[in-house]
């Protein structure tokens, strides 16, 4: 190990005091006490007379601070929510919204993108790198393929509308957690409630346990048409792959076509606009 004394850089000297075990400081300011000579005091000699004891000083008593629970935090965010009567109101409330974690890691919201009159909706997980620079859903490798997956239906981003579970990004695009999901859901839903599509493609699995509360894994439930109850009004769901799924194992892209044309009669019957 070198010296802390050698031409070394700052942070390799911080280093090597953290290994000696010198990792708090106990003054202002640093204190070289090679050049400070020791004082020479007189030794007073001991007597038998009792000493009075010191009077201990009194102890700052701790701040208390008063955590959140979950319950109250996910209350707090339906009651914001449930406030929103336009698109504009939510993406303000959640920019206001502090209590999610992710946001003091995510560079940007990343709220919706496309046509928020489009009969059909899709629901991916999170945002990746892509979309937490630019702010915009599904703008990164995945999302053109989303691109060309709707395409394949006549369907873009003129005439459907794109959101995610999460509106910031997980660090290191690692799986959002049960918290993280049912934190943002209470937006989510209210999102869906201002879109007032007449479909949901949900991709991957996140998507699909979170808003059709299940733990079915997504290669069992895609392709199987569901209903969303939101507050009375039945939404047909269809979960599929996600794109970035598809991406690793091309494979699958054969059932994710059948999805599609699945989805496109859907539409179809209902009388969605194209």
């Amino acid at each position: 190990m070198e010296s802390p004394t050698g031409s070394v850089s700052a942070l390799k000297t911080l280093r090597w005091h953290v290994d000696a075990g010198a990792d708090e400081a106990i003054g202002d300011a640093p204190v070289n006490r090679f050049a400070i000579a020791e004082p020479t005091a007189e030794k007073k000699p001991e007597t038998n007379a009792a000493r009075p004891a010191p009077t201990p000083a009194p102890q700052k008593q701790p701040d208390v601070v008063k955590l959140e629970s979950a319950e109250e935090t996910t209350a707090s965010a339906q009651a914001m929510a449930t406030a929103c009567n336009t698109l504009e109101e939510l993406r303000a409330a959640l920019n206001a919204f502090d209590q999610c974690p992710l946001k003091a890691t995510a560079q940007n919201l990343v709220f919706g993108d496309g046509n928020p009159q489009a009969d059909l909706m899709i629901i991916g997980e999170a945002p990746g790198a892509d979309e937490d620079r630019q702010g915009l859903p599904f703008v990164g490798v995945s999302g053109q393929l989303l691109d060309r997956m709707l395409g394949a239906i006549m369907q873009d981003r003129e005439n459907s509308y794109i959101t995610n579970i999460l509106p910031w990004r997980p660090p290191g695009n690692r799986k959002p957690t049960p918290f993280e999901t049912s934190l943002c859901l209470p937006f989510l839903l209210r999102h869906i409630e201002l879109v007032e599509p007449k479909a949901l493609m949900l991709l991957g699995g996140t998507a699909a346990s979170t808003l059709l509360e299940t733990t079915t894994g997504i290669t069992k439930l895609r392709g199987t048409w569901m209903n969303l109850d939101l507050k009375g009004t039945k939404i047909p769901c269809l979960p599929t792959y996600h794109p970035a799924y598809l991406l690793r194992q091309p494979a699958q892209k054969r059932d994710a076509w059948r999805d599609l044309l699945s989805m496109r009669k859907q539409l179809h019957d209902m009388g969605a606009k194209s």
